[in-house]
C-alpha cells in the first residue's frame, strides 16, 4: 500500500522522480507532483513495473487529481557536459521550479536529491512506498517516451519507437551500421565506441 504523502492544510508536499538515466539517446526528464489531499488513485506503483498501457491509462487521471505538477528535463548536451547523475538532478530542480505552487517538502526517488529552497529527503525505491513519487515517475516516462516516439519520426533505423533510447542490441547494432545522430549521448560507452570505429574506418 503505498502512503498518500499528500497537502494538508496548507503545508505542500511533492514527490519528484526521472526518466531516462540509462539509454543512449535522448534527454533525462522528470516530474514533480503535488497530489490532492483526497487523491485516491488505484494502480500507482514505480513506472518501471507498469505496463505502456497502464502508464497511458495513468498519466491524464495523476494531472487530474493533482493539486499541480511539472516536468523538467536536462538535454543530450548537458548529460554529456556534466554525467548523467548531475543532469537529472538538474532536470529535478526544474521540474520543481516549474510547479505553480511552492513545495514545503520534496520526497525524491532514490538515494540522492538535488539541492532546493526547501526541505528534500531522498527515498531508496520511493516510487514503490510513495504516492505522488510514484506518479511523478510515471508523468517523466510517459512525457519521455512520447518524445522519444518523435525522434523515431525523424531516425527510425535506431528503433526509439519500442527501444525508447536503451542499449539493447537491435540499438547497439544499428549504432555500428548507421553511426551517431545528435540525440545520442556520447559520453555513454557504446556511443563512445560507435564514434570511434566510424573513425577507424578508412
Amino acid at each position: 500500500m503505498l502512503k498518500t504523502s499528500t497537502s494538508e492544510d496548507g503545508y505542500l508536499v511533492t514527490g519528484v522522480d526521472e526518466a531516462g538515466r540509462g539509454p543512449l539517446a535522448g534527454p533525462v526528464v522528470a516530474a514533480a507532483v503535488i497530489l490532492r489531499p483526497d487523491c485516491r488513485l488505484e494502480g500507482l506503483d514505480d513506472s518501471k513495473r507498469l505496463t505502456r498501457k497502464q502508464r497511458d491509462h495513468l498519466d491524464p487521471l495523476i494531472k487530474r487529481a493533482a493539486l499541480c505538477w511539472a516536468i523538467g528535463a536536462a538535454t543530450v548536451r548537458e548529460i554529456d557536459a556534466m554525467n548523467i547523475l548531475q543532469a537529472s538532478l538538474l532536470a529535478m530542480s526544474r521540474a520543481v521550479a516549474a510547479l505553480t505552487a511552492r513545495p514545503n517538502l520534496v520526497l525524491v526517488d532514490g538515494c540522492h536529491a538535488p539541492n532546493l529552497n526547501c526541505e528534500v529527503q531522498a527515498i531508496v525505491k520511493g516510487d514503490q512506498k510513495i504516492a505522488s513519487i510514484s506518479a511523478a515517475s510515471i508523468l517523466a516516462k510517459v512525457h519521455r517516451d512520447q518524445i522519444m516516439i518523435d525522434y523515431h519520426c525523424q531516425y527510425p533505423q535506431y528503433g526509439f519507437a519500442t527501444n525508447m533510447g536503451y542499449p539493447t542490441p537491435a540499438h547497439i547494432r544499428a549504432l555500428r551500421l548507421h553511426g551517431v545522430t545528435k540525440t545520442h549521448r556520447r559520453s555513454f560507452a557504446p556511443v563512445r565506441a560507435a564514434i570511434r570505429d566510424a573513425e577507424q574506418i578508412p
